[in-house]
């Protein structure tokens, strides 16, 4: 019902920056929320940043004042600016989406996952 497109991903040094991209399209009525989380190499995946419909955002303490989440309801798309990254950063980073359905007459809320896009920071 939704997919979503993930760009942005990279290789990069300690410092550096890099912004990623999340699309969706399909069928729905509306995206209640849109986030990244990311999974570093043995870990388990974690929510980086997540941005309401209302524009309310919350971050991981670990990114808080470097990492900026942000979207464009017209495009329905949410971007995640990546600043002063550091090797810590290294990781899998999925977008992950809430959606609203309707079937039949009832309205249902619904979550996709995006592909997974790969952040590496050199030190």
């Amino acid at each position: 019902q939704v997919q979503l497109v993930e760009s942005g991903g990279g290789w990069l040094q300690a410092g550096g920056s890099l912004r990623l991209s999340c699309a969706a399209s399909g069928t729905f009525l509306s995206l209640p929320a849109m986030g990244w989380y990311r999974q570093a190499p043995g870990k388990q995946r974690e929510l980086v940043a997540v941005i309401t419909s209302g524009l309310n955002t919350n971050y991981a303490d670990s990114v808080k004042g470097r990492f900026t989440i942000s979207r464009d309801n017209a495009k329905n798309t949410v971007y995640l600016q990546m600043n002063s990254l550091r090797p810590e950063d290294t990781a899998v980073y999925y977008c992950n989406v809430d959606f609203i359905i309707r079937e039949r007459i009832s309205d249902y809320r619904r979550s996709a996952w995006g592909q997974g896009t790969q952040v590496t920071v050199s030190s």
